[in-house]
């Protein structure tokens, strides 16, 4: 998936470090890492335990919204076999190709998701793993938000990030310069609260992506209900 983590680089003394090339965009990042980003993630058994909690709660033929899809798997592979109607939406062109030749059942646009209007109640639920860490605070508060209009009243949510509390931060992930923003755990969960959705359970477990670059990174699963 394209799921926009990475570390800032932090000098000693604390500061973020100064980056040797400028921060790519999305798309040509997870253009460039294409398959090799699902074998550093695909893996996480804390995904796919989300995916099992999100699947309980999904009526039979459910349209879900998988936002930052990249290459179909685990999600929407995992969603469409259990019979629902999967839209994914990714930046990448390259991403997006390899789901659509992945997971047939399901269709992919490659958008921006900022940019795409969705009526009201379109969806059952939507799912956002780690495709918000390339925006900035203010539009990943502003794309909840308009993702939770697009979920229909009682419909579920599961969104997961990297909880560290980093604003427009230069970093390196997998290789690829990157600017990241993201909150702190409960500043994260009150964020999701305030875009329309009520938070009914969280877990935070440290994962190694399976990549020679790999080091522990915090990630934060949550799981909710559109009020």
């Amino acid at each position: 998936m394209s799921e926009h983590q990475g570390q800032p680089a932090e000098r000693p003394d604390g500061d973020p470090a100064p980056h040797q090339a400028p921060a790519l965009p999305a798309a040509t990042v997870f253009d460039a890492l294409g398959a090799e980003y699902e074998r550093a993630f695909a893996g996480s058994a804390a995904h796919h335990a989300s995916l099992d909690r999100l699947l309980e709660h999904l009526a039979p033929g459910s349209r879900v919204l998988d936002v930052g899809s990249g290459t179909g798997v685990p999600t929407a592979r995992r969603l469409a076999a259990a019979g629902h109607r999967v839209v994914g939406v990714d930046v990448s062109p390259v991403m997006t190709a390899l789901a659509a030749r992945q997971v047939p059942d399901a269709e992919f646009r490659c958008a921006d998701i900022r940019e795409l209007p969705w009526a009201d109640g379109e969806f059952d639920a939507v799912c956002v793993y780690f495709s918000l860490l390339q925006m900035s605070r203010g539009e990943q508060s502003g794309l909840l938000g308009r993702l939770a209009r697009a979920v229909k009243p009682g419909g579920r949510l599961a969104v997961a990030t990297v909880p560290v509390d980093v604003a427009d931060v230069s970093a390196v992930f997998m290789g690829q310069p990157v600017v990241v923003s993201s909150f702190g755990e409960e500043e994260f969960a009150s964020v999701v609260a305030g875009a329309g959705f009520t938070v009914e359970e969280r877990h935070s477990v440290l994962f190694t992506p399976d990549h020679p670059a790999g080091a522990p990174e915090p990630h934060l699963f949550l799981h909710g209900r559109r009020i």
